[in-house]
Formats: C-alpha cells, sequence, structure tokens
C-alpha cells in the first residue's frame, strides 16, 4: 500500500495541535479519521476531502468509545496504519487548590485515556501487519511546573510524566506486532489552551526558548506526522521533544 493510502486516526483533532495534524495529513494526501470530545466547526468538515476524511466524537476515558472509534475508521477505510494521540487536558490550579477530583480526572483522561485509546489501535492494526503510534507528552514535565500563570499545575505535570514511562512499556508490548510507538512532546505552543495568556506572560514563554518564540501547532504536526510515516521506520520508544530549545530559564 503506498504511503498516500495510509489511514491514520487523529486524536483532539478538533483544534489545536490535533487539528494541524489532521489538516496536515490531508495535505500529504492520507485518510483522516479525526475524533474529538468537542463537536467539530463546520469549517473543519473539508468539503474536498469527503473520500479522505472521517468525523467521529470521542470519549478516551471510555474504553468502548475508543473502540468505536477505531471500528468506525477500519469499517470507512478498511484498515488502520496511525494514531496520533493528542486528545488531553489542562490544568494550571497550585497544589494549594488542586482538589483529588481534578487530580482524578487529568489522569484518567491524559494517562489512562492514552493507553486505551493506543489498545483500541493496537488491536486493529495487528490485524494488518502493524503501524505507529504517536503520543503526547510535555515540556511541563522538565519544567517542573507548580500551577498558576504560564505553569501547568501538579497533576498535569504527573499526567504527562506517566506518558513518558507509557511510551516505552508500549513500545516493548508491542514491538512483536510491529507496532512502533514514540511521542512528541510540545513545548509552549500558540493554541486554544494559551488563549487567555497575556503578552507579558507570552514573552516569558519566549524568553526559555532559544528560538526566542513560542511554537505554531503547525510545527509540532509535522513532527508527529513523520513519526507515523516510514521516514521513522527506526525510530521507536523515543519521546521528542518539540520545544525551540526550551530551558529552565525564564
Amino acid at each position: 500500500m503506498s504511503s498516500k493510502a495510509r489511514v491514520i486516526l487523529v486524536t483532539g483533532a478538533a483544534g489545536g495541535i490535533g487539528g494541524a495534524c489532521a489538516d496536515l495529513l490531508l495535505h500529504e494526501g492520507k485518510r483522516v479519521c479525526a475524533a474529538d470530545l468537542k463537536p467539530f466547526h463546520d469549517d473543519d468538515v473539508h468539503d474536498d476531502a469527503t473520500d479522505t476524511l472521517l468525523l467521529q466524537k470521542l470519549d478516551v476515558s471510555d474504553q468502548a468509545s475508543c473502540r468505536a472509534v477505531v471500528a468506525a475508521t477500519v469499517e470507512r477505510f478498511g484498515r488502520l496504519d496511525g494514531l496520533i494521540h493528542m486528545a488531553g487536558v489542562h490544568s494550571d490550579h497550585d497544589w494549594r487548590h488542586l482538589e483529588p477530583e481534578e487530580f482524578n480526572k487529568l489522569l484518567s483522561i491524559n494517562v489512562t485515556g492514552t493507553f486505551l485509546m493506543a489498545k483500541a489501535a493496537a488491536e486493529a492494526m495487528r490485524k494488518t501487519g502493524g503501524g505507529a503510534i504517536v503520543l503526547t507528552s510535555s515540556g511541563s514535565v522538565n519544567l517542573s511546573g507548580h500551577g498558576g500563570e504560564v505553569s501547568s499545575c501538579p497533576a498535569f505535570v504527573t499526567s504527562k510524566a506517566a506518558v513518558i514511562g507509557l511510551v516505552g512499556a508500549l513500545a516493548r508490548s508491542f514491538a512483536p506486532l510491529h507496532i512502533r510507538v514514540n511521542a512528541v512532546s510540545p513545548g509552549a505552543t500558540d493554541t486554544a489552551m494559551m488563549a487567555h495568556y497575556d503578552e507579558k506572560a507570552v514573552r516569558r514563554l519566549s524568553r526559555r526558548t532559544l528560538a526566542g518564540r513560542i511554537g505554531s501547532a503547525s510545527e509540532i504536526a509535522r513532527v508527529a506526522s513523520f513519526l507515523v510515516s516510514d521516514a521513522a521506520s527506526y525510530i521507536d520508544g523515543q519521546v521528542i521533544a518539540v520545544n525551540g530549545g526550551e530551558t529552565h530559564e525564564s
């Protein structure tokens, strides 16, 4: 099967990095299932891609929902070759304001949901000889966010650190099935998650990078697209930082 005929499932695809991934893959000629819990806007329909795009509602914290989206993808396109899993939730509450309910919600979506989505995808990929999975960690793991302005909370940092461990475990588990598992670890990226940041906060984040700016969703998407392609056939079990040279300094 040619690379252009490949089928990629993208979660968190109603906007942000996930939306950028879906747009890029369609531009490259892939067939895409774009899935999200949030509704898609009319301009996400891609009238010129009706034969190559499937939109699905997805709750990653629910195993039945994950399996249903994979099944719908296979039913529509005949197979599943890749998963780019961008779905997740964020919080900037510091430890004093972080309640157990919110902590557990982040873990159920960002960790358990990541496992459930990868598991459902792998079950389909093994039937057609393998594939590639790209998960999502975060640069906040290295920066040790404590919550508050321009800082991820302990629950978010914990959840994204867990994804790093999951990448290694799943890469080893899925290797006999010829399924590669990697992750991208984005730094500060210009998405709706940063919409409430003022100019001062953006400048502070920019100063933490060697590039002197925050990233764009399309820059993260290009790395995710690479990792799910044959060009990355010898990359497995890795977490790739895409952060403009982000450091601890602010």
